[in-house]
């Protein structure tokens, strides 16, 4: 397997970054998890787009042009010869010294792993995931934008092992007002009464691409009402429907949250016609891996 760093496609095992890395010392910098299918890469300009607004935000200048970007990690794929996989795009401050100044990073440090990805077992997307909520909140907006898609993630990992703790494949977030924000690596949706609805971004909750494409196809496919409202977890109880979007995890159905089970139990009819409307649109669209 080869990996990109900085500008150079090198062995796995020679990918290494300096232990004065400031991604390493402080989770400073940001990322982007991209899939490709069928030899095309799905909504790479938006991921990339949202990776550049990321590194703004965070007074991060990349040396590399959004089409630089673009052609690495295409070539990335090339190399090591995939058609389908998953691609972890990550910008760092940079090597530095043991002080929080950036001002010590002189350069950015950019790597692109692309390898394959199984996030949940078939069986899961089959008969549907149960799913806790977690006691850990999630950062309040006005400390960290959830907007940003930083590498400091240690408040989902906290999350997480809450959930594996509790044998649950994943866990819901609330922010610190008792409504739903997200879940540890996923959005989370709910449909009741034939209306899809999704916490807001302020909430607490990523714009996720996959979630953005997921409320697109609800409208055009599903004829069906989106709305970003805010709801407490008793909302996802009585839910007609829940699942959860990412770009790892795709479209997945929840049918058991906190040990309640949803409706019937089973996954909801338009959760499905998602989930087939989202598999054929991935495999039809994207930038094509190969040279033209």
């Amino acid at each position: 397997m080869k990996i990109y760093l900085n500008g150079q496609l090198v062995d796995k095992e020679k990918a290494t970054v300096s232990v004065f890395d400031h991604g390493l010392l402080y989770g400073d910098g940001v990322f982007e998890g991209i899939r490709a299918y069928n030899g095309r890469v799905f909504k790479l300009v938006e991921h990339i787009d949202r990776l550049f607004n990321s590194a703004r935000a965070i007074l991060l200048e990349i040396s590399l042009t959004k089409q630089q970007i673009q052609e690495a990690v295409l070539e990335t794929l090339r190399v090591n010869q995939l058609q389908d996989a998953y691609i972890r795009l990550v910008v760092t401050r940079g090597s530095g010294d043991l002080g929080l100044d950036p001002r010590h990073c002189t350069k950015p440090t950019i790597f692109i792993i692309t390898d394959k990805i199984t996030l949940y077992p078939v069986e899961f997307y089959r008969d549907g995931l149960s799913v806790i909520t977690s006691s850990v909140k999630r950062n309040i907006s006005e400390a960290l934008s959830p907007a940003i898609k930083s590498l400091n993630y240690l408040n989902n990992v906290l999350a997480k092992i809450e959930a594996i703790r509790q044998n649950a494949p994943e866990a819901i977030m609330l922010n610190r007002e008792g409504y739903v924000a997200e879940c540890t690596g996923d959005n989370i949706f709910l449909f009741k009464d034939n209306v899809l609805i999704t916490p807001p971004t302020w909430a607490g909750a990523l714009e996720g691409i996959t979630r953005n494409v997921v409320m697109d196809l609800t409208n055009r496919k599903l004829k069906l009402e989106v709305r970003e409202e805010i709801f407490t977890p008793y909302h996802l109880y009585i839910a007609d429907e829940v699942f959860l979007t990412g770009t790892a995890a795709e479209v997945i159905p929840v049918t058991k949250i906190d040990g309640r089970i949803i409706k019937d139990g089973k996954p909801g009819k338009e959760t499905l016609k998602l989930m087939k409307a989202f598999g054929e649109l991935t495999r039809m669209t994207g930038v094509p891996i190969r040279r033209k």
